[in-house]
């Protein structure tokens, strides 16, 4: 269902911001856990702990689904052993926190299981647990947030009955197509009509510009903005255009590529060049492999899950081919550290040179 139309959008580039700081207790922390050994380390000891993931579960699962929460950046505040437990630690960490809003009550389940994972300490099992935790069900502090203008709008009937009624009025959440400037879409982004203020357009005739005060968090951060001024003039056609960007702008610009352009059956054969000069980080390496096979503005894969899809066939180049890899020690020393335990120990650059011979291409390291 079509809303509208507008001319700009002002305020729709923002970096998230960081959530309010908080404190918690995690009382009871068994000293055998992998957290509690990170802490109370000695010298050692960790106090930045990393992105981490708070889970709660009922032990009688009829007494309530399991629940997740974020833990934004926590930081270890102080510790020491439980009082009357010996073999348990309390640990006090400052963190911002990202409550499961589908939970309506607030209330926890009967005796609740509290499991907590940090990847930096362990990615695929919780790190510890405890048995309870202080300072969760308080009130939280709202994130900031930034309006967005809506300039030069020509409402559609949705959107205009929206706008009879008084405001400020909260409506449906839409989703933004982002067009170049031939009128192709580049993107999309939801944001939630939250609206304040309506009134005359600046742009003047019969258009409207609206105010939104809570648009939402799914927005593009400022690193995207100068990677849509150039995409807005339509997709690339220049090789290495994204090169000069850093990770969140090379991000966004392989999330604005796409396949092809190639018939549904695929192209096999041939020999294809990757220019490796500037693979220095993973979305590098992908954008590169993407402008060798398919040409700037298009992807050959936005992780290796999707990269083996596009070597399986598709409207893609299709094994068997062959692909000279210039400069591909640039790649290979900066993916050393990337290593996956899954895949025996291989850097990303490895099980990238891998998956591409597994499916019969033929790779010339150069």
């Amino acid at each position: 269902m079509l809303w509208g139309r507008c001319a700009a959008v002002e305020g729709l580039f923002m970096d998230v911001p960081r959530l309010p700081r908080e404190v918690l207790t995690l009382r009871g922390c068994p000293r055998e856990s992998l957290l509690v050994q990170a802490v109370t380390a000695g010298a050692e000891s960790a106090r930045l702990l990393g992105d981490g993931v708070l889970s709660i579960e009922p032990v009688n699962p009829s007494d309530g689904p399991f629940r997740v929460w974020d833990l934004e950046d926590p930081a270890v505040l102080a510790h020491w052993p439980t009082p009357g437990d010996p073999g348990r630690v309390d640990i006090v960490v400052g963190t911002g926190i990202r409550e499961d809003d589908s939970w309506g009550d607030k209330r926890l389940p009967p005796n609740p299981h509290f499991d907590l994972w940090f990847p930096s300490l362990r990615g695929d099992s919780p790190s510890g647990s405890c048995r309870s935790i202080d300072g969760l069900f308080t009130p939280r502090p709202r994130r900031p947030t930034q309006p967005v203008h809506l300039v030069g709008c020509e409402p559609a009937a949705p959107l205009l009955a929206l706008l009879c009624r008084p405001l400020p009025q909260t409506g449906d959440s839409i989703a933004l197509w982002c067009l170049d400037r031939h009128g192709r879409t580049m993107t999309r982004h939801r944001l939630d009509l939250h609206i304040v203020e309506a009134r005359p357009s600046v742009l003047g005739g019969a258009l409207i510009d609206i105010a939104l005060t809570d648009p939402g968090d799914d927005r593009p951060t400022l690193a995207a903005r100068p990677v849509w001024e150039i995409w807005s003039d339509g997709v690339p056609t220049q090789p290495n255009q994204w090169a000069r960007f850093d990770a969140e702008g090379r991000a966004e610009w392989l999330d604005l590529t796409r396949i092809g352009p190639y018939g549904p059956d695929g192209l096999s054969g041939g020999t294809y060049h990757l220019d490796g000069q500037h693979a220095t980080d993973r979305t590098g390496m992908l954008l590169a492999l993407g402008e060798a096979l398919l040409g700037p503005g298009a992807n050959y894969g936005r992780c290796l899950d999707s990269l083996q899809d596009h070597l399986c066939g598709g409207p893609s180049v299709i094994p068997p081919f062959t692909l000279v890899w210039h400069h591909a020690d640039i790649a290979r020393h900066a993916l050393a550290d990337h290593i996956s335990d899954h895949h025996g120990g291989l850097s990303y650059f490895e099980m990238t040179v891998d998956l591409l011979r597994e499916y019969g291409v033929t790779v010339v390291l150069q």
